[in-house]
């Protein structure tokens, strides 16, 4: 369905009317429902095949999503993995897919041709803190072939040694893991800049400090060993009333983006597909999970970032919303996965549904 002179789509017509929500987007974009009864759909990944898998924090099941005739619906979602612990982290590898729980990252080899039959998983790495507090795992490999996965602050806000508020990396077989950066409260989305090393990834801002303040953050990472300032200083400008940086502490880096106080900014997409007008190429895509802890809550969008060809930022924008109407939310977004036509995947986990917005013209 074509989107009217404000950029409103209504989601595609395969589901009943008033079933689905009313999405805003800009003028030429669609929004369609892939997948429903995906549980809980959290974190996506596709493998070379076209299979999507989306993992989970509520029912320990991780899904296989297929859609075998190419018509951007899927035909089948398949659980490949049952009673795990918040089985939230998904990624695909060299013909492997790697699943994070809270405490272990587990591996599932060769599992797009046994979706029926799954395969027993690898124990790839058994010794992440298990505290459930921020214990949910996203997790990717980097341009290095590292494997990195954050791991929250295990509270609110508290000093904590590593690994807890950083981002750790590791070899693909668990071993030689270390800490990438520190003084991050609770990344639940990461990308790398395309053609080079920068790790761009989402904090999710402290609460208790008001309703608004602070800023969730959007970080772009230049260097390994870099601190972000958390539980010290928040947003980049906001010192914390309770807890004072060390006089050796390393100096801070400030967010690029300051996205909204408690917006729950979660997973990242840097635009690479061609299906899109070519202002989107290279832009970053942030799903926003929404807010629950503000009077007004806000969020439960997809903000759209422009970055320029030297990495600075050029604009900062709404592009898809309208799961939250003010009263009633409708649906939050978690994670952004790009389709081989540069279409783009959004999962919702209070729907448990995956979305594909694609671009057909002005």
């Amino acid at each position: 369905m074509r989107p009217g002179l404000l950029g409103l789509a209504l989601l595609s017509a395969n589901a009943a009317a008033g079933d689905l929500p009313r999405i805003k987007l800009p003028p030429g974009f669609d929004i369609a429902v892939y997948a429903d009864g995906v549980p809980n759909a959290r974190q996506l990944t596709r493998s070379p095949s076209g299979v999507v898998y989306a993992g989970t924090r509520e029912d320990g099941g991780v899904y296989a999503i297929v859609d075998r005739d190419g018509d951007f619906v899927a035909d089948e979602v398949k659980a490949v993995a049952r009673d795990l612990d918040m089985p939230t982290g998904v990624a695909w590898h060299d013909g492997s897919l790697y699943v994070a729980e809270v405490g272990r990252i587990l591996r599932y080899d060769g599992i797009d041709t046994k979706l029926n039959d799954p395969p027993a998983p690898v124990v790839v790495h058994d010794a992440l803190p298990r505290d459930r507090h921020h214990g949910w795992k996203f997790i990717d490999f980097g341009p290095d072939g590292l494997l990195y996965v954050p791991v929250g602050a295990p509270c609110n806000v508290c000093v904590r040694a590593p690994p807890y508020a950083t981002i750790q990396r590791m070899r693909p077989d668990g071993t030689g893991r270390e800490t990438y950066v520190a003084g991050v409260r609770n990344s639940v989305g990461f990308a790398w800049r395309p053609g080079t090393d920068e790790l761009w990834f989402t904090d999710n801002g402290r609460d208790m400090l008001g309703d608004d303040v602070p800023s969730c953050e959007l970080n772009r990472v230049t260097a390994p060993g870099q601190h972000f300032g958390f539980p010290f200083v928040h947003g980049g400008d906001v010192p914390d009333p309770d807890y004072h940086a060390p006089r050796d502490a390393p100096p801070f880096v400030p967010p690029v983006v300051k996205l909204g106080p408690h917006v729950a900014p979660l997973g990242v997409l840097f635009y690479t597909g061609t299906q899109f007008p070519p202002a989107y190429r290279g832009s970053l895509l942030i799903a926003e999970h929404g807010s629950w802890n503000r009077s007004k809550p806000i969020g439960y969008r997809v903000a759209r970032v422009s970055v320029d060809t030297r990495g600075e930022i050029t604009g900062h924008e709404i592009f898809a919303s309208g799961w939250f109407d003010g009263r009633e939310v409708h649906g939050r977004p978690v994670d952004l996965e790009l389709l081989a036509d540069g279409s783009v995947l959004l999962s919702d986990d209070e729907a448990n549904r995956i979305y594909r917005i694609s671009y057909s013209g002005p």
